[in-house]
């Protein structure tokens, strides 16, 4: 099934940035031979799980649950590129301590423990998926925040170009480094981005986040965006 998933998307990657971009697949052949011989490891962090479930759109569909599908697909598309990945959850349950006896401490607990995985990983780069919320329903489209790290704002950007291009060519949002009080993306000193997919509050976006093939595009779009900034990223590490 992983496989599967991975290759649906590897297709819909290739067509979505011919449409978009003008890659060819030659290139993007030559691009996944490069990719295997990256040291980088690719933090996908879906944002949000357990008691946490975070945004609720009005017809009841859970951020938390889309941010989790949304990345298992980022995570097995970057397999197929040879990409070595860590997930810091893999389902909606999550175990917390004993010592965690209220909701914000298990909350705080599991930011600190997605925290550690990031500081033990290897030449890490952070991604953290998310869906946006407005009180009204008119805003719409994908946005991405970068941590100010060295790397994350050429990450961003490269980022916020491919979702829009591909998916929304009508959304002006651009990407913009991310606010203090955002925990994770401000607590790690690797690359980091988080990308907010789109708006449980629109109607029309929150049809499509409904929908198999567009979660599948989401995905397509967030890897390639970030195989599009491998040699930036990787040139951190190496100057080192």
């Amino acid at each position: 099934m992983k496989y599967k998933i991975a290759l649906a998307a590897f297709l819909v990657a290739v067509t979505v940035l011919t449409a978009a971009r003008g890659v060819r697949y030659h290139a993007a052949r030559r691009a996944s031979a490069e990719i295997r011989r990256t040291p980088l490891t690719l933090i996908v962090d879906p944002g949000h799980g357990g008691e946490d479930g975070g945004a609720v759109s009005e017809n009841g569909l859970v951020e938390s649950g889309v941010n989790l599908d949304i990345a298992k697909r980022v995570d097995a598309l970057a397999a197929f590129f040879g990409v070595r990945t860590v997930m810091t959850r893999e389902s909606e349950a999550i175990e917390y301590s004993a010592n965690a006896s209220t909701t914000r401490m298990r909350k705080t607990e599991d930011q600190h423990a997605r925290l550690a995985l990031i500081r033990a990983s290897d030449s890490a780069v952070f991604l953290s998926i998310h869906q946006n919320q407005y009180p009204k329903p008119g805003p719409f489209g994908a946005q991405v925040l970068y941590a100010g790290t060295p790397g994350s704002a050429e990450f961003g950007n490269t980022m916020q170009t491919a979702l829009t291009g591909a998916l929304n060519p009508s959304n002006r949002r651009a990407a913009s480094r991310i606010e203090d009080n955002i925990f994770l993306m401000n607590h790690i000193d690797c690359p980091a981005v988080l990308v907010e997919c789109a708006f449980l509050s629109n109607p029309t976006e929150e049809a499509l986040l409904k929908t198999e093939l567009y979660r599948l595009k989401l995905a397509a779009v967030i890897t390639a965006g970030f195989l599009q900034s491998r040699a930036g990223l990787e040139s951190i590490y190496t100057a080192q």
